[in-house]
């Protein structure tokens, strides 16, 4: 018997959905709504950031992933990509709908539009949710998750227009590829790797907050993999350099 996904097509939908509400109230939210919850939002992120990142097991894994998985997103330009991806989008996305964004400056519009691609789909959060689920059947991380990216999803589209709405495509392709490799990642894993895991999710969190807040542009795009490194690494470290 199969096992819907039910956390993973809830959080998708829920940025489906407020994106669409969002981009469709757009200008009927009040301006000091708009400008204040992503400030909040952002906190917010780095508030999780910080709560994942205190779980560490051992700083030199972390660190080493962190630069090896920045190294090669720079290498192969991936958050340049992403940024491609998302204009070739963008262009018959204002054609279908006359509600566009209210960024005039490109720069400034890529510039949220990754952050909060990030956000929703490389957090910590929900990939450790998506792997949960489909190890353990329980969806409540990604359910709680769905609530903040339902509103998050919704003020930022008040801005960036029905654009948002196309996130939950590729964030449903990885938290689905997530949810359907579990079985075969976490019998692999022990507890030590998978908290250097979160807390190497939680300092992308952490940058990504300091994005959405306009502190810091940090390229978290190209940070995103050091969470594919950080288990292998941390396996090592712990195997061959811990005594």
């Amino acid at each position: 018997m199969i096992n819907l996904p039910i956390g993973v097509i809830v959080n998708s939908g829920s940025v489906l959905l407020g994106g669409l509400l969002g981009a469709f109230l757009g200008n009927s939210i009040p301006e000091r709504l708009r400008t204040a919850l992503p400030m909040t939002f952002g906190i917010a992120s780095m508030t999780m950031g910080v709560t994942m990142m205190v779980k560490i097991h051992m700083l030199p894994p972390v660190i080493l992933a962190l630069i090896i998985g920045s190294a090669i997103g720079e290498l192969i330009w991936l958050e340049k990509g992403i940024a491609y991806c998302a204009r070739a989008v963008q262009k018959p996305m204002e054609k279908i709908f006359k509600s566009g964004s209210n960024v005039q400056n490109q720069e400034e519009f890529m510039e949220k539009f990754v952050g909060i691609l990030v956000l929703f789909c490389a957090s910590g959060t929900g990939i450790f949710g998506a792997l949960n689920e489909g190890m353990t059947g329980d969806s409540s991380i990604l359910m709680t998750k769905s609530f903040l990216d339902f509103f998050t999803g919704g003020i930022f589209a008040t801005a960036l227009g029905y654009m948002v709405m196309t996130i939950c495509v590729p964030q449903f392709i990885v938290l689905m590829a997530l949810y359907l490799s579990a079985s075969l990642i976490l019998p692999m894993t022990d507890a030590k790797m998978i908290a250097d895991f979160t807390a190497c999710g939680g300092i992308l969190m952490l940058a990504t907050g300091f994005r959405i807040c306009g502190i810091k542009a940090f390229p978290i795009a190209n940070m995103i993999p050091a969470l594919f490194v950080v288990m292998p690494i941390s396996y090592l470290w712990t195997t061959y350099f811990v005594r």
